[in-house]
């Protein structure tokens, strides 16, 4: 059995970056891939092949929890799932580490604070490329720096929206995104501003993604092996049970086992969850790290709406997404409860509302309704629930047995967008664009899922110390968005890498 210092389970955001952060100790460091490289092919921008034929989505089966089966829009590449996200990095605001009361409940308050996370913010943002400016948002958090890259400019459609929106009294700011992009000289840069970044991958490698920015620099040190292909199926532990011994694995048909000194799990909110239940044995007879009973539960994934506005005026907008809106992050007027974030996502086109269409609608019809398009992503913050989690059945596929919560402040947000659009130079009304969330039912939609393996001081409460150390075993760590206490209402994705980099110091100071 070939052995590593550190054995990481995923290569993304989470494991992705906590490679490359690894990468310079000399260590040997194996990184477990379950699926491939994300192939380059003209495919990569097609909205036909990307949203409605789901190419890239996994085949995965999961089950609801009246025993529906349904394919979740998750990705197994080598990346993990920021292959395919929109690169919007949001910080989580300094209140949402603190105890907040919502409308159905409280979301609790983290075992760390925002200034414990603040300098993994600041060098995340670096390191990932993010474009932003700061000061425009009147909920933002403290930052030590200035984002490392300028804002990214307003097309005039666009523009014009920001515009509207000042002359309302509102707050729009430019959203931070992790692109490529030079805007000053156009000629050196990787990124082409197109209108296929969100939800699409980048056939240019030119969104801030983790196999680019991470994955491959990390490959470039002689101590650093990277697997594709090849399942996790368990963990073994010694006979105390107090260490990973043994990572099995499927590949190529093979049953094969690696040796790790240190063993992370970051496959997924969903997925570590699953493994670690997989991986039950006589000293954990309810899965690895699971002597609580939190393993699983708590399962986040934000209460989420995919909408589109008509402008009244044509939309040419190619690279849309670059204004966000948190006046109503903490509370609207005489809602005295967060309510949520408003962005906008990805520009619509015509075979992303096929499956919203009646049948018989001509394809010009969608196209002339994507030109006018204006597209809104509307999030609001579903809470933990200790009986929202993921189970394993017989078979070994992921049970997902969610109830929805919180749900008027997401109708308070729907509504007061569309009560906006009348002044901002739209029809009034909102047509919901499933093509960004799951299709078959809405539990589908996993990009932003987190918790099952909660982070904590007490391990009566929790499946992991502060530094992600499964309390039970003294070599397990769980670094992806399963740590998460709550999920706040903004992208998980930047406190995942925020994250991963402090564990990361954590681990080299371990191992020095």
């Amino acid at each position: 059995m070939t052995h590593f210092d550190f054995i990481i389970i995923g290569s993304g955001a989470g494991g992705g970056t906590l490679a490359l952060k690894l990468a310079g100790s000399g260590k040997s460091i194996l990184i477990i891939e379950r699926g491939d490289y994300l192939p380059r092919e003209k495919e990569n921008w097609d909205a036909n092949e990307v949203f409605h034929r789901n190419r890239y989505v996994a085949d995965d089966k999961w089950h609801d929890k009246d025993g529906k089966e349904f394919q979740p829009g998750i990705h197994y590449m080598v990346g993990g799932a920021t292959k395919m996200y929109g690169a919007a990095l949001f910080r989580l605001r300094k209140e949402d580490f603190g105890e907040l009361r919502h409308h159905d409940g409280v979301s609790p308050a983290w075992p760390l604070s925002y200034d414990d996370f603040e300098p993994y913010y600041t060098a995340a943002e670096e390191l990932y490329q993010v474009h932003g400016l700061r000061g425009e948002d009147p909920t933002e958090p403290p930052a030590s720096k200035p984002y490392p890259y300028p804002p990214i400019a307003h097309e005039p459609r666009i523009q014009q929206l920001n515009d509207d929106l000042i002359r309302g009294g509102f707050h729009p700011f430019h959203a931070p995104t992790a692109v490529m992009l030079n805007e000053a000289h156009r000629a050196a840069s990787h990124c082409l501003k197109c209108d296929t970044c969100d939800g699409y991958p980048c056939l240019v490698h030119a969104k801030a993604d983790a196999e680019v920015i991470a994955v491959r620099p990390a490959l470039q040190h002689p101590n650093v092996t990277l697997l594709i292909n090849v399942e996790v199926l368990q963990l073994k532990t010694s006979a105390s049970g107090r260490e990973v011994t043994e990572v099995v694995v499927q590949r190529e048909g093979q049953t094969e086992s690696y040796g790790g000194s240190i063993v992370v799990v970051s496959a997924g909110a969903a997925n570590s969850a699953r493994l670690l239940l997989l991986s039950a044995n006589d000293r954990h007879p309810h899965g690895l790290a699971n002597g609580s009973d939190q393993v699983g539960r708590n399962y986040m994934f934000h209460n989420s709406q995919a909408v589109v506005a008509l402008s009244l005026e044509p939309n040419p907008t190619r690279f849309q997404k670059t204004i966000s809106l948190n006046d109503f992050y903490f509370r609207d007027g005489d809602f005295d409860f967060p309510v949520g974030n408003i962005q906008m996502i990805g520009k619509s086109k015509g075979p992303m509302f096929r499956d919203d269409a009646p049948f018989f609608a001509p394809g010009f019809a969608l196209e002339e309704m994507a030109r006018h398009s204006v597209d809104f992503w509307l999030t609001t913050e579903d809470l933990p629930d200790p009986g929202n989690r993921v189970t394993v059945d017989r078979d070994r596929k992921i049970v997902l047995d969610y109830t929805f919560n919180n749900q008027v402040p997401t109708k308070r947000l729907y509504t007061r967008l569309k009560s906006m659009l009348g002044s901002l130079g739209m029809h009034q009304h909102l047509i919901p664009n499933t093509a960004y969330m799951g299709k078959d039912i809405p539990i589908a939609g996993v990009g932003h899922q987190s918790g099952t393996c909660r982070f904590g001081t007490d391990p009566r409460t929790s499946v992991l110390d502060v530094n992600c150390q499964a309390h039970e075993l003294d070599n397990l760590y769980v670094v992806d968005t399963s740590f998460f206490c709550s999920i706040g209402a903004v992208n998980p994705s930047l406190t995942a890498i925020a994250n991963a980099l402090r564990v990361g110091d954590h681990l080299l100071e371990r191992v020095r």
